[in-house]
């Protein structure tokens, strides 16, 4: 019995060996793997660096360090440094490696690339440490600190870390998408959204030598400060509510909601307390709730809820201003929603009028085909605050005065009064009749009709023939009430003189009547049926939009599909690649299809995709804008469309082209993750390129062509990356679940699929 328990006891013991790695020195070559959960601890057992699973997203790892102390329950040991901004693996045989040249490498062994390295394998490193503060320091010579982890804080800052000048930190990706909410040390510390949006700043005044730079330090004590690098010397401070209490742990960190919180933890309840916060109310946090509005529910806490839901007449999902320039029959109305400020968050570009009564402000935005919403103000200096956009966040609370009204088609719609919150008003635009005026003007119609009708009985005699020649001409050129032509075959072929002039992959310049010029796209037969087809023609008929071509007509019979756009000068983007388009100009095209999809995506009055997306299909006009061909004919999801994007961004990016068996992104992601990405670029520029555009257009690329569909962005949030006000956080690889078989056929032919796009 005793040598039973004895050996159960070996087996513990020799199991949390396994767990903790307790090294106060961490030796070239040391190795963490996914699957084996081992940790490098700090002697102190206070810190540990090991794998975790990314949160919101199963079997993927990212590796980081996090509190170990024993005191501190599992699941309340928080993440207080990641390895690249978040970058993940996700097979089990991944690893983190101390490399026996000095660099720390996260190792994907999926994809057998490096996803992330220090960079350090030149300055002779010899060991690594976790020291007792939880900073993970590369030693040279065993004592002096080629690198740190605290000089890479990710959302996080201990004690004695301290963020300098023009260093921020990025609170933690949801979804692994890249959050809008920022902490920069400048000239004070500032809160921002969006990197332009500040919201939130440090009471200090402006240092007046420029040459003395200021950092932030969170202290042992729980004092959050601004200090001269130099000297030390704290020019701004606050203080926690436990400062100069004894406190063993500390950490400030910036939430996924924007605030920036110091956090102790509490001993007797062994849980982490918030002990300052940035900004005091919640809901002053801009855009805390997205495109909802924020309160106060009864216990006290912030909640997020969506005001439209209460007479919306459609499904609203993503809570976006109801109101849309083509969505309403019956006219439009204001409801009103007392106690409540909304601000437009994309664009941020409210429109503010002073002074204004509250009546002309609804009637200002009756008036305005842009205008969703308007907050009408009064502390003494009236004000009209106007939003242009469907993207509206906001903050109810009843201390508030001030009133918004939110635009909406005034059509009869069920409306549930428990629903709303407060009261709601409609003023609805005025439509009344002058009724003497109307009877004047019916007269003086009247009299001129029949005066007019006798000279329109002659016009028709004398063109009644010339009129039927023309109908004969073109008997099958009707507009339908969407106001596109459709044509016969044989129109067709007469107006592109038998498909004479090729303009591209199966586009072709045409004449209409009145030497008009078109652009005609023959379409594959197989990809759509005809009702389906006749249906998305006349529906995308309507749509405008700088970056749409717009379809003239359309052709379906006799077992063809054509559609007829306007002509645009200069082809398609495949006709220009030999002709060297310039980097602005690619740079440029990119942003065009980048909103042209998000228009329709977001701003049709319903979903429309574009479903086949690559270069064949994008018209350049007289100056080289960019307009899309063939949308509105697909039935794929958005990430479809979001994924050719992506595709499309490298092939104009590199010049080459996706072909059987070979992955452009494999390998552009590769020279990238290596240090290499101005390598891709297409030779023709010959270095002719934004090195730092570059790398936002190659993260947001590697993002769109994602494997897990879920983690591509919207392609809202590719035009703000591409538009730099938004960043983007590296991305993971893109071809997780699809390298396999592509892996093992190029193994099998003795070259990489890296190699083989080389060449």
């Amino acid at each position: 019995m005793k040598t039973e328990m004895f050996l159960r006891a070996l087996f513990l013991s020799l199991s949390l060996c396994l767990l903790h790695l307790v090294a106060s020195e961490i030796q070239l070559g040391s190795k963490l793997v996914v699957g084996e959960n081992t940790l490098w601890v700090s002697k102190n057992d206070d810190f540990a660096l090991g794998f975790f699973n990314v949160p919101d997203l199963p079997n993927r790892f990212s590796i980081g360090i996090r509190f170990n102390a024993q005191s501190i329950p599992s699941d309340e040991r928080r993440v207080v440094w990641v390895a690249g901004a978040g970058v993940s693996v996700s097979d089990n045989t991944s690893y983190f490696e101390l490399s026996p040249d000095g660099d720390l490498v996260l190792f994907d062994s999926s994809l057998g690339v490096p996803v992330w390295s220090s960079k350090t394998n030149r300055f002779s490193v010899s060991s690594a440490l976790l020291r007792d503060d939880g900073n993970l320091v590369l030693l040279r010579d065993k004592d002096e600190i080629v690198w740190e982890s605290f000089d890479t804080p990710a959302d996080t800052l201990l004690p004695n870390q301290k963020l300098k000048a023009f260093e921020m930190l990025r609170a933690a990706s949801e979804s692994s998408r890249s959050s809008y909410y920022s902490l920069h040390m400048e000239e004070r510390l500032e809160l921002r959204w969006e990197s332009n949006i500040t919201f939130w700043s440090s009471g200090n005044e402006p240092v007046k030598n420029k040459d003395k730079k200021i950092g932030a330090v969170l202290t042992p004590e729980g004092a959050l400060s601004l200090v001269e690098q130099d000297l030390m010397k704290p020019v701004w401070s606050v203080f926690g509510e436990d400062h100069n209490d004894t406190v063993k742990f500390r950490f400030l960190r910036l939430d996924r909601d924007g605030n920036l919180r110091m956090y102790s933890f509490q001993e007797a309840s062994r849980t982490w307390r918030p002990v300052w916060q940035a900004v005091e109310n919640q809901c002053s946090v801009f855009a805390t709730c997205g495109s909802q509005v924020c309160s106060f529910n009864g216990s006290g806490y912030s909640e997020c809820s969506c005001p439209y839901n209460t007479f919306a007449s459609v499904s609203n999902t993503k809570c976006l201003a109801p109101y849309q320039k083509l969505g309403c029959k019956g006219g439009f109305s204001m409801v009103m929603f007392k106690n409540m400020e909304l601000y437009g968050i994309y664009p941020a570009n409210d429109s503010v009028f002073s002074p204004v009564s509250s009546q002309r402000c609804t009637k200002m935005c009756l008036e305005d085909d842009a205008c969703t919403a308007v907050t009408y103000k009064n502390d003494g200096s009236p004000q009209c605050v106007m939003k242009l956009t469907r993207y509206v966040s906001g903050y109810s609370d009843p201390s508030l005065s001030s009133v918004s009204y939110v635009k909406t088609c005034s059509d009869p719609i069920a409306v549930d009064p428990k629903a709303s919150k407060g009261e709601v008003v409609t003023v609805t635009k005025s439509h009344s009749v002058c009724i003497p005026c109307l009877v004047g003007a019916t007269s003086t119609i009247l009299v001129l009709f029949l005066a007019f009708q006798v000279a329109v009985l002659v016009y028709i005699y004398r063109r009644k023939k010339k009129e039927a020649m023309k109908r004969a001409d073109w008997f099958s050129k009707a507009r339908n009430p969407k106001g596109v032509v459709i044509f016969s075959v044989d129109e067709i072929k007469e107006m592109t003189n038998d498909f004479e002039d090729n303009i591209g992959p199966q586009m072709f310049k045409g004449v209409m009547s009145e030497n008009e010029l078109v652009v005609v796209k023959e379409m594959e037969t197989t990809l759509t049926e005809e009702r389906k087809f006749r249906s998305s023609a006349a529906k995308i008929g309507t749509m405008h939009h700088k970056n749409l071509a717009k379809l003239e007509g359309y052709c379906c019979e006799r077992g063809k599909r054509f559609l007829v756009y306007e002509y645009t000068k200069n082809g398609t983007i495949l006709d220009h690649q030999a002709k060297k388009l310039t980097w602005r100009q690619r740079a440029d095209t990119l942003l065009s299809v980048a909103k042209a999809l998000f228009y329709l995506h977001s701003e049709c009055r319903e979903f429309v995709s574009h479903g086949s997306l690559n270069c064949g299909n994008i018209l350049l006009g007289e100056d080289l804008e960019a307009k899309l061909t063939e949308y509105g004919f697909g039935s794929c999801a958005a990430d479809k469309d979001v994924e050719d994007f992506g595709k499309m961004v490298l092939t104009l990016v590199t010049g080459r082209y996706e072909e059987e068996g070979v992955v452009v992104s494999e390998w552009v992601y590769r020279e990238w993750i290596e240090g290499r990405g101005e390598t891709v670029v297409d030779r023709t520029l010959e270095g002719g390129f934004d090195v730092e555009e570059l790398e936002r257009v190659l993260r947001i690329s590697f993002w769109c062509v994602q494997a897990d569909e879920r983690l591509r962005p919207s392609m809202g949030e590719v035009v703000k990356v591409l538009e730099g006000t938004l960043s983007v956080d590296p991305p993971p690889p893109p071809f997780v679940c699809g390298r396999s078989s592509a892996t093992n056929s190029s193994e099998s032919s003795g070259q990489s699929l890296y190699e083989s796009v080389r060449e």
